[in-house]
């Protein structure tokens, strides 16, 4: 059996996740790492540096798993007709567009609309990324994340953050 690259770009991107992610923990091991109750100046950058190279190591092989799942969509999709590729590249696009709406728009109401409004809307955004959404289950989520995300940011740890509307 012949291993075949056919996503160079996905390929690329996670050979250098793995790079610098053991870069990352190579450098950090050169600084006290401490444990996890008593962390060190290397703790943070070493955990960062694992979770690098365990990220490139998904996004490398999934570059190989996944051509071929695009390779059998495509002579489908040709079976069916031009259209049918089309409609599914878009499709695929739905969790990136819609989880990195939610991002933006706590991004950009956090500040000014308080926490419980951004959290709600981060919530939300991001749930319209699955395909079978429930917005009663999605409402209930999104008050659950304010409630407790206010509860443990703006008053157990003091951070800056304004829970509602000024």
């Amino acid at each position: 059996m012949k291993i075949r690259i056919l996503n160079r770009q996905d390929a690329l991107a996670g050979g250098l996740f793995v790079l610098f992610g053991l870069a990352g923990a190579h450098i950090a091991s050169s600084y006290p790492i401490g444990t996890t109750m008593r962390m060190g100046a290397g703790y943070f950058p070493l955990v960062l540096g694992g979770i690098l190279v365990l990220l490139g190591l998904v996004v490398g092989l999934r570059s190989l798993r996944l051509q071929v799942a695009a390779n059998e969509a495509h002579e489908v999709a040709e079976a069916l007709g031009r259209g049918a590729a089309g409609l599914r590249r878009l499709a695929g696009l739905r969790p990136a567009l819609f989880v990195g709406a939610g991002v933006l728009a706590f991004a950009l109401l956090a500040p000014h609309q308080g926490l419980v409004l951004a959290t709600v809307a981060l919530t939300l955004l991001s749930g319209y990324a699955h395909q079978e959404v429930r917005i009663r289950e999605l409402l209930g989520l999104s008050a659950a994340l304010a409630f407790f995300g206010s509860a443990v940011f703006a008053y157990g740890l003091g951070l800056p953050l304004p829970v509602l509307p000024a």
